[in-house]
């Protein structure tokens, strides 16, 4: 087996960090966790991992093709984690657009805990 650095920057192996997770044979154990693993989710095109993750209430505004399409039509190069609380998730997702155009996305994420499971229920946007 090859084994590669996860997506996440954890430093870890993927098959040790957040594969685990997204395969659901492990729970994600904090926000961060979670936040994580939905980063390494959009680098492997896992889009049935990411609307599982978004919380019931959300998912009615959230488009599995889109998801895909968006996914897919980037290359993920790096995340940061700039702060975390208990609930809350700020970071910056790096990646080249497919005009392979330097993008950076800033979010602050707001996830719940509900039933021993993390939930992304939203995030506000930085320019």
């Amino acid at each position: 087996m090859i084994e590669k650095i996860c997506y996440c920057g954890s430093q870890k192996n993927f098959q040790e960090c957040c594969e685990p997770i997204i395969r659901g044979i492990q729970k994600a154990s904090t926000a961060e966790v979670l936040m994580r693993s939905r980063y390494s989710a959009y680098a492997t095109h896992e889009v049935d991992y990411l609307l599982a993750t978004t919380d019931i209430s959300e998912r009615e505004y959230h488009s599995k093709v889109e998801i895909l399409n968006w996914a897919i039509s980037n290359q993920w190069q790096k995340l940061e984690i700039l702060k975390t609380t208990e609930n809350t998730v700020e970071f910056k997702a790096y990646f080249l657009d497919s005009k392979f155009q330097k993008q950076i996305h800033h979010e602050l994420s707001t996830f719940k805990l509900e039933n021993g499971s993390w939930f992304y229920v939203d995030g506000k946007f930085f320019n």
